[in-house]
């Protein structure tokens, strides 16, 4: 091989890895930070006493973001009860559904809050390292399996195959299916807020996730 080839072929790499790893600062400035209390309008102080009554946590994250229309994060919040916290998916699956929205929108926010939440509900931590390089994990429960082909239809193909249909109808049930479209929807929403706001990591943290490569 030429010297010339061995140029070529190292700036490549390097152009690869650049492309592979992009450092976080690159993800942009936040957009939508949270308002300060001295800013905020009778209507969004209103909105956040129902969401402290709701969920007895502070407003923040997509909320935060969505307090620009204090209607919009009031009924999303709403939503979010159900599906988040009495959805008929156990607390694993329902993690792993989440954690396989945030890749699909490459939203670190999203995954700092809900990896270490899937781990403790029971998805294998090799799974969640899978998710998170954007592979398919290689042992998979049955019933994750499911839902990751379910998931990853709605997500890449805008539709759902008739044998993943029936597949998830015969596991969970049409409540069930309708869960977990939910959920897939419900946190592509958030994470469409998030992406919209540049809603960095909290505490600084490094983001997990990196851009998938096109």
């Amino acid at each position: 091989m030429t010297s010339m080839s061995i140029c070529s072929s190292s700036v490549m790499l390097a152009l690869i890895a650049a492309t592979l790893f992009v450092p976080a600062t690159l993800f942009g400035q936040e957009r939508l930070p949270p308002i300060p209390a001295e800013k905020m309008t009778p209507l969004q102080k209103q909105a956040i006493e129902e969401f402290k009554d709701a969920r007895g946590a502070d407003v923040s994250g997509p909320f935060a973001v969505m307090l620009r229309s204090p209607e919009v994060m009031n009924r999303a919040r709403a939503m979010g009860d159900y599906l988040r916290f009495k959805s008929t998916l156990p607390p694993r699956l329902s993690e792993f559904v989440i954690l396989l929205t945030a890749r699909e929108w490459t939203q670190n926010y999203e995954w700092d809050a809900h990896a270490r939440l899937a781990l403790q509900a029971g998805v294998s931590a090799e799974t969640v390292a899978a998710i998170a390089k954007g592979r398919r994990p290689d042992h998979l429960t049955e019933d994750e399996s499911i839902l990751y082909d379910l998931n990853l239809e709605l997500q890449q193909h805008k539709s759902v195959s008739d044998d993943t249909f029936a597949r998830a109808v015969k596991r969970y049930g049409e409540q069930g299916v309708i869960d977990t479209v939910g959920i897939t929807g419900y946190y592509t929403f958030l994470a469409m807020m998030l992406n919209t706001a540049r809603t960095p990591v909290p505490g600084g943290r490094t983001p997990e996730l990196q851009p998938f490569v096109k």
